[in-house]
């Protein structure tokens, strides 16, 4: 899942800049001993925070595999070949996949789908990610060295290709907002559904009720953030991670001691060999052993390898490996209790602590997954492929801490609706089947990608690689696919509103970039401008908002024209957002003189893992700052006059200390005419409408109001 840690711009939707201060060094003697014991216990605590925050999703399925497979009278060896299908399922992905080869594809330290397709983007020209009419800036060399690849160069000319790719990663991103939907739902409702267990004559609609409770005060309990309660989220965790395995080495010697001597695959054979087309069908539910197992990568930049490879391969694996023994061996002596597959293995005396315990470890794993959505949203925005909606830090030392309100109650209503509607946890897990092999299937591809294209790495290496895991998950995919009709259609669903969404605002984008591009003003022509004698320069410093770096927005002409005024001192301001996690300081602003005297030009570069808060004042200042480095930095003959332009820069500070300070930004609209497309007719006419119903983005620099002036065109389609 990608949980990867998002805003926007007007004709350049502004979002925010931040410009980070370093810290001062302190000094200390080096003992590289004590070093590497710092770094073994770092690594150690780190392993234990991911239990909380990584792989809440995975260690919490043991709650709803079993009650998600339609089983009728199974006999011993179709307990057997299932458990042996979930051990190679966790060994082979788990394992092999994603905590062997998937956490070494990083994007400078970040993990998940989103950032396997940044790192092809910056490895190869195919720069079609970036929005904003330019080229698109990554700040990091290509990897690759020497001769190209057939696929390197297939990528780099075929339009269609790169958008077959740049397709697969949105449907990533929608996947997992999906995955935000249906894991709080069938976690809590699996949990809360022990009650049943016990006491089989509470209402499966008072459960649902009570679930849909839960997840509603957890919703509302967003906008205050995880900070004050994080701490618990791994002694939760860890608690459940040691009391289900403990719970299935007791089920193992009461029920069935000699488990693991039928670890051997031709069960897995046998199991089908008997049950054909049902045992097929029977996949699309023990698929869910894995759900959660894209955290190891997405959560990359959180944690680092070691710890998330540390912690999956000594606590999870183990765990996971365990309870699903313990679940089995129960189930072999008690046929019948699969659809409490879970609470039924548990002993009657540890029955409400381990109640208790699952309950929190829900409502953890639940709120994992809403974080990673509000971060999945934020990446979109900053990157042009979702309306502007606000995101607000909840931390002030935690960057990756998001809270979007508008989100928030959409997702709060959808896990309402799919618990009432859906309430079987049955129909919820052949839903959740399909997001979670969708997801596996992506990250594989990419990955095939990666492997040839970046890495190099051998043919044969990378057809085993490819041909085991795209077939391994091919064919859950073909069982999942099934459950359409019973659930499954709502992820499905969701995605395809998303990406009609996403899809729809990148379109827009585009044309509107094209359409400033073809008629942007250049020097030349703002010099023609400025020479017309009712053409006056105001006092005071004005923040004009362009999408192009390379000339000007065609709004300045538009603006000159019919207000006859430009401000004396006047920075064109630009947002470049650049394909990487994090913008190094010194980088984050760029600001240099133009020809034209009182013209400066303003680059506000970030990435997609960026915190984007900063008050107007501080912005302003920022600039200045950045304007005086360029200056010191500048060689001497780079100026034609050193003293006049520093004088100048003083005369400017003045003039916005004595004089308002205006941001003038422009409201851009497409005119449709009978002439276009009803391709363009119909997508642009959708842009148009999130575009004016979408949030203002100058309000996150603390612009107020009164400073804001917005100048209207109107863009031929």
């Amino acid at each position: 899942m990608d949980r990867q840690s998002a805003t926007a711009r007007p004709v350049v939707e502004l979002a925010a800049v931040v410009v980070e201060a370093t810290a001062c060094p302190r000094l200390s003697v080096h003992r590289p001993n004590d070093d590497k014991q710092v770094s073994q216990w770092k690594t150690l605590l780190l392993a234990y925070k991911t239990l909380g925050v990584v792989f809440g999703g995975l260690v919490t399925s043991p709650l709803y595999v079993y009650p998600s497979m339609p089983l009728t009278s199974p006999s011993e060896e179709d307990h057997l070949g299932t458990f042996n299908i979930m051990f190679w399922t966790l060994s082979l992905i788990g394992v092999v996949k994603y905590c062997s080869i998937a956490l070494k594809a990083d994007d400078q330290g970040e993990g998940g789908t989103f950032a396997l397709y940044s790192l092809l983007c910056k490895n190869m020209d195919i720069g079609i990610l970036t929005t904003n009419g330019r080229s698109s800036n990554t700040k990091s060399s290509p990897s690759t060295t020497g001769k190209q690849s057939r696929l390197h160069k297939f990528f780099e000319k075929s339009m269609v290709a790169r958008r077959v790719l740049l397709f697969i990663a949105i449907l990533g991103m929608c996947m997992l907002i999906g995955d935000g939907i249906l894991t709080p739902a069938i976690s809590v409702l699996s949990a809360i559904d022990g009650v049943r267990a016990h006491f089989p004559s509470v209402r499966k609609s008072l459960v649902e009720v009570l679930s849909a409770v839960i997840l509603v005060v957890l919703f509302l309990l967003q906008k205050f953030g995880t900070s004050r309660v994080s701490f618990l989220f791994s002694p939760i965790m860890g608690m459940w991670t040691l009391t289900t395995p403990i719970v299935g080495i007791y089920s193992i010697i009461c029920h069935y001691p000699k488990i693991f001597k039928a670890l051997s695959p031709h069960h897995i054979f046998k199991f089908f060999l008997k049950n054909g087309d049902q045992g097929w069908r029977l996949l699309g539910g023990v698929v869910l052993c894995i759900t959660g197992s894209e955290a190891l990568f997405a959560d990359l930049g959180h944690f680092s390898k070691s710890s998330i490879q540390i912690a999956f391969l000594f606590t999870i694996y183990p765990s996971l490996v365990l309870t699903y023994a313990g679940q089995t061996a129960y189930l072999i002596r008690h046929p019948n209790d699969h659809a409490y597959g879970f609470y039924k293995f548990i002993p009657t005396q540890v029955y409400w602590p381990m109640f208790v315990i699952s309950t929190l470890a829900a409502i953890v794993a639940s709120q994992s997954l809403i974080s990673a959505t509000f971060s999945v949203i934020k990446q979109s925005v900053v990157l042009d492929y979702f309306p502007r909606v606000k995101v607000v830090h909840t931390s002030s030392n935690k960057e990756g801490e998001v809270y979007s309100p508008e989100v928030n109650y959409v997702l709060m209503i959808l896990c309402v609706t799919v618990i009432l509607i859906f309430g079987d946890g049955q129909n919820i897990g052949n839903a959740f089947g399909v997001v979670v092999c969708m997801v596996m299937v992506i990250t594989t591809t990419l990955l095939t990608l990666v492997m040839i294209i970046i890495w190099r790495t051998p043919a044969i290496f990378v057809s085993l690689f490819f041909s085991t895991f795209f077939v391994l998950e091919g064919v859950y995919v073909s069982a999942v696919l099934t459950k359409i009709p019973q659930g499954g259609w709502i992820p499905f669903a969701i995605s395809l509103i998303l990406a009609f969404i996403m899809f729809g605002w990148f379109y827009g984008r585009q044309r509107k970039i094209k359409y400033e591009l073809e008629h942007k003003i250049d020097n030349h022509k703002l010099r023609v401008l400025l020479s017309d004698p009712g053409v006056q320069r105001a006092l005071g410093l004005c923040f004009f908002y362009t999408n192009i770096q390379d000339g000007f927005t065609p709004v300045l002409g538009h603006y000159i024209k019919n207000l006859k005024s430009l401000h004396k001192f006047t920075v064109f301001t630009t947002l470049q957002y650049l394909l990487v996690p994090k913008v190094a300081p010194h980088e984050r602003i760029l600001v240099k003189k133009l020809s034209i005297k009182g013209v400066y030009s303003c680059v506000i570069q970030y990435g997609y893992h960026d915190s984007l808060e900063l008050e107007g004042d501080e912005f302003v200042n920022r600039v200045m700052d950045s304007l005086r480095a360029h200056l010191v930095d500048s060689p001497v003959d780079a100026l034609s006059n050193e003293q006049e332009i520093k004088e100048e820069v003083c005369l400017m500070e003045e003039d916005a200390k004595q004089n308002e300070i205006v941001h003038v930004l422009g409201k851009t609209m497409f005119h449709v005419g009978n002439s276009s497309s009803f391709f363009d007719k119909v997508m642009l006419a959708f842009y148009e409408v999130m575009h004016r119903n979408c949030r203002s983005a100058l309000p996150a620099l603390g612009v107020p109001l009164s400073q804001i002036i917005q100048v209207g065109m109107l863009y031929e389609a």
